[in-house]
């Protein structure tokens, strides 16, 4: 037997079972008869975008790239698994936003995530932020299925600045990322400042 095929077998097997479990928590928290707004924080949040994204789109690969390559060392996976934990999060919050903001014939498609009540990055910092009254609007419009709510919905969002605040977030994250990956030995750094730059003020 390759002494690869056991290691390689329970990497797959592990990413496997993380991003059935993300996808799991993305779906029971999104009910699609009813605003729960209860179901939603940014922890939330941030488990469903590590479980359901992070460790498939960007660990799964490099971690495969690594054991080809014959690196062991314990502490490189866990300084790769941080990178690309924190990329794939920051990733999916770019998701989100290009699901509201984004042009649609640009990215492929028409965004649906305030119709089909997710738990995305936008909604939970709004409610972070909002007033009273904010939040009375957001719940009686969110996932509704009309174009009139979805544009009540937007306007909190504008009214909020929740796109300036991501542009904020995406530079602190890049500045963060990019910190991490110079710090990177024992394997060439370039992997993920690659995938940095491929993703960094993406449009799709």
């Amino acid at each position: 037997m390759d002494p690869l095929y056991v290691p390689l077998m329970e990497l797959f097997h592990d990413v496997t079972l993380q991003t059935a479990l993300g996808q799991y928590l993305d779906l029971t928290t999104a009910d699609p008869s009813k605003v729960d707004f209860s179901r939603f924080s940014m922890q939330v949040y941030t488990n469903i975008v590590v479980y359901k994204t992070a460790f498939y789109t960007f660990y799964l690969p490099i971690a495969l790239g690594m054991r080809v390559a014959g690196l062991s060392d314990p502490a490189l996976y866990d300084k790769a698994r941080h990178i690309c934990v924190l990329m794939g999060e920051y990733f999916q919050v770019q998701d989100d936003v290009l699901d509201c903001y984004g042009d649609a014939e640009t990215i492929g498609k028409i965004g649906t995530d305030i119709r089909d009540n997710k738990c995305s990055w936008l909604i939970n910092t709004a409610l972070a932020i909002c007033t009273p009254a904010q939040r009375k609007t957001l719940e009686s419009n969110y996932a509704r299925h009309d174009a009139k709510s979805e544009a009540a919905v937007k306007k909190i969002y504008k009214n909020l600045e929740l796109y300036s605040k991501f542009q904020a977030y995406e530079e602190e994250r890049f500045f963060e990322l990019s910190q991490m990956i110079s710090e990177v030995r024992g394997m060439p750094p370039t992997i993920f400042s690659q995938l940095l730059k491929r993703i960094y003020k993406r449009k799709k």
